[in-house]
């Protein structure tokens, strides 16, 4: 028998006989794993290269932050809103302060509804930026040149937010009733040749990842997520819009300026891992255009609303939610008559978009997965908090 005679009857013998089934296999994915996106475990049942099963475990990051602002004065919670979702702490903190000024009945004076809508479209751009580009870095194939990128896009916010607050990360700006700080001298001048700068940029952006065949070869039809089903799940934000509903609570429950700002939703029918990519992209596009119509509108007047040091706001409760990065971020909010919260449990949108995760991810293969993960965008401070 010749070699190759020889090797064609060991391939001969290695296929499966009909009827033969595979055996179910437990993977680890994570905690520490660039793929989760932070420090959380995905136990993954695959039969071959097909998963048909997936329980996430989750813990590993929590911080007790909600009982934390239980401990604090209102004021002094402001910051430890920031350590939620860590990509978006300026909405996190409009969130907090809005919950607080719904139950004291205040509102916040016009210039400072509209500043906060110009640095919550900065902060929903910063997010973006960093779902969009680590997912890309999560297909590997496109290299790490679009997480780059968009590092380089995010560090002009946030050094705009620190020549406005004090402050990069822990950003801190957001007050009951207004806003720390009014602009800068030059402030706005340096925000609009920023936006001109990034919308430059946003379309090379789009080159690498969203209009790239390999980035559309491991999107487009992976991780199909039925309109039906997110909203079953509660699903909101991108995700939910990828997949053809138009919910957006900038527009369905406009709060702050937004009731003077209309907002275009961004909407996709694919509903699969190219369309909540995509439908990020669009977002920081129409977030663009929103935070010029604030630089242009801007109205004078205060920064804030008067308040006590010692803030007690009456005994009462309500829910605040505004249309954060990930989707809804509410806040429900029990206040005793004390300075401190009786009560502040927080509605992480990432927490929520995580359940999911089980029912996309299953019939697709191992390869996949990153790419479901990543396209959710989830960030592990929201899910453990």
């Amino acid at each position: 028998m010749t070699i190759h005679e020889n090797e064609n009857a060991l391939h001969e013998d290695e296929e499966p006989s009909e009827g033969l089934s595979t055996q179910e296999m437990l993977l680890n994915m994570g905690p520490q794993h660039p793929g989760t996106h932070g420090i959380v475990r995905f136990v993954l049942t695959v039969e071959g290269e097909t998963i048909v099963g997936c329980t996430p475990i989750i813990g590993y990051l929590h911080r007790g932050i909600e009982k934390i602002l239980e401990n604090r004065t209102i004021m002094g919670g402001i910051r430890y809103m920031d350590n939620v979702d860590y990509l978006s702490p300026m909405l996190n903190e409009v969130a907090y302060v809005g919950a607080v000024e719904q139950v004291m009945g205040i509102e916040p004076p016009r210039r400072a509804q509209y500043i906060r809508l110009l640095v919550g479209e900065m902060q929903r751009i910063a997010s973006h930026l960093v779902g969009v580009g680590a997912l890309a870095a999560d297909l590997s194939a496109l290299g790490v040149s679009p997480f780059v990128y968009t590092f380089r896009d995010r560090e002009g916010v946030l050094s705009l937010f620190e020549a406005l607050g004090g402050s990069r990360f822990n950003v801190n700006y957001q007050r009951v009733g207004g806003v720390l700080h009014d602009f800068p001298e030059g402030w706005l001048k340096a925000c609009e040749n920023w936006l001109d700068g990034f919308e430059r940029n946003l379309a090379e952006l789009a080159s690498l990842t969203v209009d790239n065949e390999l980035f559309q070869l491991r999107t487009r039809g992976v991780g199909y997520l039925d309109p039906e089903q997110a909203l079953a799940y509660g699903i909101t934000g991108p995700n939910l819009r990828a997949s053809g509903v138009s919910l957006d609570l900038r527009v369905a429950r406009p709060y702050m300026a937004y009731r003077e700002v209309p907002v275009n939703v961004q909407v996709r029918q694919e509903g699969d891992c190219y369309a909540r990519a995509i439908v990020r992209v669009q977002e920081m596009e129409e977030s663009i255009r929103l935070c010029r119509v604030a630089i242009d509108k801007m109205p004078g007047g205060p920064i804030s609303t008067r308040t006590p040091i010692a803030l007690r706001p009456p005994r009462g409760e309500t829910y605040f939610a505004i249309e954060g990065s990930k989707g809804e971020l509410g806040i429900y909010f029990i206040s005793d008559g004390s300075e401190y919260p009786w009560r502040a449990k927080l509605r992480g949108p990432s927490f929520v978009n995580l359940q999911v995760l089980p029912e996309i991810l299953r019939g697709y293969r191992m390869g996949d997965a990153v790419a479901i993960i990543g396209s959710l965008d989830c960030v592990v401070g929201e899910i453990d908090r």
